[in-house]
């Protein structure tokens, strides 16, 4: 029985995560809408940043992430802030080659709207 639980969950991921990777490249080749920055910061960054990009997590704590409200990074440029997306820095990847360049501005975008 758990074995068949054990399946049926990877399969599923499996499933979910092609879906996603289909998903992204329709909408980098032009057919689809761009995706959600707020679901993608969701499913990508606030498992370090926090939900409200506080960092108050446990993994924000552990690397010392920076209050993405803060006036020291709402005060950074946008190409700043994308480099730092797209790049990554430090223990934080870089996101352009999986994300595309439009999802990291759309990034940057919602991180405007996180000020305190």
């Amino acid at each position: 029985m758990k074995r068949k639980v054990s399946r049926l969950v990877v399969v599923a991921v499996t499933g979910a995560v092609i879906g996603m990777l289909m998903l992204e490249s329709r909408s980098r080749a032009g057919g689809m809408p761009p995706v959600d920055a707020a679901a993608t910061f969701k499913t990508k960054c606030a498992a370090c940043h926090g939900a409200d990009g506080s960092g108050e997590t446990a993994a924000g704590r552990s690397l010392k992430v920076r209050d993405l409200r803060s006036a020291e990074v709402q005060n950074q440029s946008d190409a700043q802030l994308y480099d730092l997306i797209a790049k990554g820095k430090g223990k934080m990847p870089p996101y352009e080659k999986t994300l595309g360049a439009d999802t990291c501005k759309a990034l940057v975008s919602f991180l405007r709207h996180l000020k305190k």
